[in-house]
């Protein structure tokens, strides 16, 4: 974009959610080569990316899929729930298609791998700041009809759930968290957590609230 022309336009405001620091750095030194972008901040977790996007009001949020503390839909329903109006742009090394399911479930504009060069990042920015969908046709058709199998597979399958992993189905659906699930079923907190990655892996998700929402979708649990 010429320098004139940018100098004329408010920048395209960024939040990069990275949870390895270097990474980030060097994102941002890259984007903030370019005139009408502005980087107004850096995460390296879920929770500081939530705090950051408050105080901040960015345009596009540009967001690693796997973070230590939320997963990248976990941390995008967040956003939403709090207002974040900003388009949501994924990044990650493992583009697998339950990982573009993920995102598009998650209101996410489009899907980067890590391998692309900066010229595909900066316009995939440009782009998802002006409101457009990055995810192709071809890519759409993949990820519905991935989809679609997942749904025949678990509803075949749903009844290896154990009675313990419906407990905990139930009580993540009423909004528990995984420490006050352990309280309630008087468990440890090391065995829910071991409990929910079950059921996320059983439900074909990639997040908690995904697999209360999928259980709903197929009538595991009640509204």
């Amino acid at each position: 974009m010429p320098a004139r022309l940018a100098a004329t336009m408010r920048p395209i405001r960024l939040l990069i959610v990275e949870d390895h620091r270097m990474v980030a750095e060097g994102m941002r030194t890259l984007l903030e080569d370019e005139p009408d972008l502005r980087v107004v901040g850096l995460a390296t977790t879920g929770a500081e990316a939530l705090r950051l996007a408050a105080a901040t009001s960015p345009d596009v949020v540009l967001i690693d899929f796997h973070l230590p503390d939320l997963s990248g839909p976990d941390l995008a329903a967040a956003l939403r729930e709090r207002g974040s109006h900003g388009a949501l742009l994924f990044l990650s090394v493992d583009d697998r298609q339950s990982c573009l399911l993920g995102a598009v479930e998650a209101g996410a504009c489009g899907f980067l791998h890590k391998s692309q060069g900066a010229p595909e990042l900066v316009g995939a920015v440009r782009r998802a700041a002006r409101g457009e969908t990055l995810f192709s046709p071809t890519t759409i058709a993949g990820v519905l009809d991935y989809q679609r199998r997942l749904h025949q597979e678990v509803g075949c399958g749903h009844e290896r759930l154990t009675p313990r992993e419906q407990e905990v189905l139930r009580l993540l659906a009423a909004g528990l968290d995984n420490r006050a699930v352990a309280h309630r079923l008087r468990i440890r907190y090391t065995t829910v957590r071991s409990h929910v990655r079950s059921l996320i892996g059983k439900l074909g998700v990639h997040s908690r609230l995904q697999a209360v929402a999928r259980a709903r979708e197929l009538d595991l649990i009640g509204p």
